[in-house]
């Protein structure tokens, strides 16, 4: 039997709210023991550092580049997950010598697959140096150099908590709603299939901060007070993402905000709530059968509108939305626990991306690996 370890997940995705940090112990297989979780939120300076960062970003030709302040960014950001992983240890009462392993995410800061560049910023070596631990970071980048759009990685690891969900909620279909949406789809014949299904909480949040203030809209009170704006919506679902038989997956700025004449605040947050929902169910028609259960994750799960619009469009369907926490699992923690997931099966050798999730030509592994205990000496290692 193969030993389990025990890794950490570090996770901060594209609503750039903060940093989520998970623990599990798994052979990076089928076995998964879930353990604590802390969300650890950024200030709203380094929030706004961050979208400068988008901007800089878009300048990258050559992922090693860092124009304008990303450089700096980049060290600040690192430095914030490793006093956020001093702050988890603390916390639950463990030391840097329980942990075998680290996952870092990092901060996407630009994504183009159709050019075969991802830009996640984050220094795995910095990293290492700092907790004592060894670290995996960059994840993506090898699964487009064999022809994959580099996203999603996730699906592997709902495809290791699926097991324990009962045969009559088969075939399932996990959906993060982070700022990008994103879905995984699981059958009994062993079918495992993933893309990014469209916009998620991105546009509300870039709605609401541009009109009222605040960076997001808690749990939908905006967007109860207004009404579907079908015009829009459907420039929205019309676009060329949800026909095109190929999936691809997205950057935070395939989708924009709706202007400031398009719609008043609160009609503006309920259209992008209902887009949000919309572009899950239109985007899971290009699923090989109709899911009959959905499991929705990530912060989007706590906007009643949004889960309320899923609802009635799945129900459409014959389908069931559940919150993650009602399947058995932590909609918070999800997404971080994954990367601790995926940390494990890099250092195996394991495959993170399939044909069928990133479209890359053959199942490949990925991550770059650090060894604590070799720096300064070493350079980072192919995992």
């Amino acid at each position: 039997m193969t030993a389990l370890k025990t890794a950490i997940g570090l996770m901060s995705g594209t609503s750039m709210d903060g940093i989520d940090v998970a623990l599990v112990k798994t052979d990076g297989e089928t076995l998964v023991e879930r353990g604590p979780f802390l969300s650890i939120p950024y200030e709203p300076a380094f929030r706004d550092r961050l979208k400068q960062g988008l901007e800089d970003a878009k300048a990258i030709t050559i992922r090693e580049q860092r124009p304008g302040d990303l450089a700096g960014i980049e060290r600040d950001l690192t430095l914030r997950h490793s006093e956020g992983v001093s702050l988890f240890l603390q916390r639950y009462a463990l030391s840097a010598a329980d942990i075998d392993l680290i996952g870092f995410h990092g901060q996407t800061v630009l994504h183009r697959p159709d050019l075969a560049l991802t830009v996640q910023i984050g220094d795995g070596a910095l990293l290492a140096r700092e907790t004592g631990i060894d670290i995996i970071f960059d994840m993506r980048a090898n699964d487009m150099v064999h022809g994959g759009q580099g996203a999603p990685l996730v699906p592997v690891y709902h495809r290791a908590l699926a097991h324990r969900l009962p045969p009559e909620q088969w075939p399932v279909c996990f959906v993060n709603i982070g700022g990008i949406s994103n879905l995984t789809y699981l059958d009994r014949d062993g079918a495992v299939i993933g893309f990014d299904s469209g916009p998620g909480n991105a546009l509300i949040d870039q709605w609401v901060e541009a009109h009222a203030g605040i960076p997001y809209d808690e749990g939908g009170r905006i967007a109860s007070e207004g009404r579907v704006l079908m015009p829009l919506a459907g420039r929205y679902l019309a676009n060329s993402f949800f026909t095109t038989s190929i999936r691809r997956s997205l950057d935070r700025n395939d989708f924009v905000p709706p202007t400031g004449s398009e719609a008043e605040l609160s009609d503006g947050a309920r259209t992008l709530a209902y887009v949000s929902a919309a572009a899950i169910i239109k985007s899971a028609a290009h699923l090989p059968r109709t899911p009959r259960t959905y499991v929705v994750c990530g912060g989007g799960r706590l906007n009643r509108i949004i889960m309320g619009d899923l609802a009635r469009l799945a129900d459409l369907q014959g389908a069931t939305v559940l919150r993650a926490e009602e399947a058995g699992f932590d909609g918070d923690a999800m997404e971080a626990e994954a990367w601790a997931y995926l940390a494990v099966r890099a250092t195996m050798g394991l495959p993170l991306t399939f044909p069928t999730t990133t479209g890359v030509r053959e199942p490949v592994t990925g991550g770059v690996l650090v060894r604590a205990h070799a720096l300064p000496a070493t350079e980072p290692t192919k995992a």
